[in-house]
């Protein structure tokens, strides 16, 4: 899933933003690096964007003005992820809004939406990776339209002045997806929970053991208002205004070009066994290997034992040796 290639993207934005030397600062967000420079740029190859003309929106001076409101002092403006302890102390902020991201590989078997119900950080609300998608496709979890995600993270109840604390039940791991995906869409005041749900349980901080109705009936009707965009159908009113980032997002056909032209190294943050193809998909029908010219950069070796992300300069060091071969 794009999950494990945003993961490492994410913990690449980190390292570049405390970083001066060797790297440049991320343009935009891929899973590949620069020959020349070894800079590291972030959009996930494997994803493809359909943008919907009509549903482009800018940002109004009043979305401006209320995205101003929101002014916390310890706000991390530099760092694409928050502790746990930040966020425990910033819970309760008005404009402060957490979301479950959780997914799982097919052969976890496991559902989020049940264990979001058995556990989560109090007042979460629950974010369907696979739900909030593009429904015209035949792969999973496709980016969807602009107007399709308004639509869903509106029926959530977000807004543009909204703050974004984004976890998920492993650690880091689709959280980052969710990041990415606001980011592309114009929203910057989003972060993932370093270290996730596991983490925060750990730390000994409560969570909820039931969800409230009121967050069941959001979470359900993101996705029917996802189904009646595609559906050609009006929806809701819309809280949530997009500003589509092209930069953030890469085509099968540009990483097809690159493949042949080299301007960029492709990525790999899959497990070796899977690059080199030795071990199962876990999806039927996909055939194993990699893109030809990729390098494998697992993103489980970006995270400590605590599924934490490293120190900014262990994630440095790997980096450079890594780009060195």
């Amino acid at each position: 899933m794009a999950s494990s290639v945003l993961s490492r993207a994410l913990f690449a934005h980190r390292f570049l933003q405390s970083s001066s030397t060797h790297f440049n600062k991320p343009k935009f967000f891929s899973s590949i690096f620069s020959k020349r420079s070894f800079q590291l740029l972030l959009a996930p190859s494997h994803l493809s964007h359909k943008a919907s003309g009509s549903a482009y929106c800018s940002m109004t001076s009043s979305a401006v003005a209320s995205q101003a409101s929101f002014s916390m002092q310890s706000l991390p403006n530099n760092e694409p992820v928050v502790s746990v302890d930040w966020l425990h102390a910033n819970l309760r902020e008005p404009y402060v809004k957490v979301l479950d991201a959780s997914w799982y590989m097919p052969d976890e078997q496991r559902n989020p939406l049940q264990e979001y119900q058995v556990a989560h950080i109090p007042g979460t609300l629950f974010f369907d990776v696979d739900g909030i998608s593009d429904r015209t496709s035949n792969l999973p979890h496709m980016l969807p339209s602009e107007e399709a995600f308004a639509a869903a993270v509106s029926a959530l109840g977000i807004e543009n002045k909204d703050g974004l604390v984004v976890y998920d039940g492993k650690g880091i791991f689709s959280a980052a997806r969710v990041w990415w995906m606001f980011r592309v869409f114009g929203h910057d005041r989003i972060w993932v929970l370093d270290g996730g749900l596991p983490k925060w349980r750990a730390s000994g901080f409560d969570v909820e053991s039931s969800a409230s109705s009121d967050a069941i009936f959001k979470a359900s009707a993101a996705s029917e208002a996802i189904e009646k965009v595609y559906q050609g159908q009006r929806v809701g009113p819309v809280t949530f205004e997009t500003r589509f980032q092209p930069h953030l997002v890469w085509t099968l056909e540009q990483v097809k070009e690159n493949v042949e032209e080299k301007t960029y190294q492709h990525v790999d943050a899959r497990s070796k066994p899977r690059f080199d193809g030795v071990a199962p998909e876990p999806r039927k029908g996909i055939r194993s290997g990699h893109v030809p010219g990729s390098k494998c950069i697992p993103f489980s070796q970006m995270l400590d034992g605590s599924q934490t992300l490293l120190p900014a300069d262990e994630l440095k060091k790997r980096f450079e040796q890594e780009g060195k071969k």
